[in-house]
């Protein structure tokens, strides 16, 4: 069991060191005034830091680096009212040696002025937004961003396209006229008989011709039995006979 709590332990550890070199690596150092410094009487006139600042976007974790000569300038936090009236007393927090960073902990917006003389009145302040590295953080909170207007789309052309002048032929309404060929009546008219007769079947070759063997004469008619010939005549005689008696 506490073997088990330890690499729990290990673990949580572990992931909580990875998020803060995560966060670490995501931060980013900014010179204020870039090249210029942090120097009264810039180059841009008493709007030069606040067009510095809109010009970036800043997020907890990231450094603000100061860049000037010790004894010549200092960085005071201060309120918004004594930033927006260059008033010295009660600052938040001062720097009098130069280079200071200061660590943007925390959301919200910074006001920083030089509390030397008159530098405050002659444009060395400064005022930033910080907001959290997930959301689009903004420059200096009193220059808000300028949106301009999408273009309104093109209206729709109002001409159409005209229609094809050329309309299809209409349907042809003439029938086609008949053929004026007709085809011939049947003929009425038969073909007359043929007044030729079938020829005559040909003759029974004579008998005796060489070459052909004839068939035997059929016997005459009255050649009939002996026997037949005399049952008959019995016959007769015995109705003869009867008719008599």
């Amino acid at each position: 069991m506490a073997t088990a709590n330890l690499s729990f332990t290990k673990l949580v550890v572990l992931a909580l060191t990875a998020a803060v070199l995560v966060e670490l690596s995501a931060a980013a150092n900014y010179t204020v005034g870039d090249n210029t410094g942090w120097v009264n009487n810039p180059s841009g006139g008493a709007t030069f830091y606040s067009n510095w600042a809109s010009q970036h976007t800043f997020a907890t974790g990231d450094i603000l680096v100061f860049n000037y000569a010790t004894g010549q300038h200092n960085v005071a936090r201060v309120s918004k009212n004594a930033y927006d009236t260059c008033n010295p007393t009660s600052p938040m927090s001062i720097d009098t040696n130069g280079p200071t960073n200061i660590n943007l902990n925390t959301t919200g917006e910074y006001y920083f002025f030089c509390t030397v003389g008159t530098h405050c009145t002659q444009g060395q302040k400064l005022a930033i937004n910080v907001t959290s590295p997930t959301t689009a953080p903004s420059g200096a909170p009193s220059s808000p961003p300028t949106t301009s207007p999408s273009p309104a789309s093109p209206p729709p052309s109002p001409t159409a396209s005209p229609p094809s002048p050329t309309a299809s032929p209409p349907p042809s309404t003439t029938a086609p006229p008949p053929s004026p060929t007709a085809s011939p009546p049947p003929s009425t008219t038969a073909p007359p008989p043929s007044s030729t007769a079938s020829p005559p079947p040909p003759s029974a070759p004579s008998p005796g011709s060489p070459g052909t063997s004839a068939s035997p004469p059929p016997p005459p008619a009255s050649s009939a039995p002996p026997t037949a010939v005399a049952a008959f005549a019995v016959v007769l005689m015995s109705i003869a006979i009867g008719v008599m008696c």
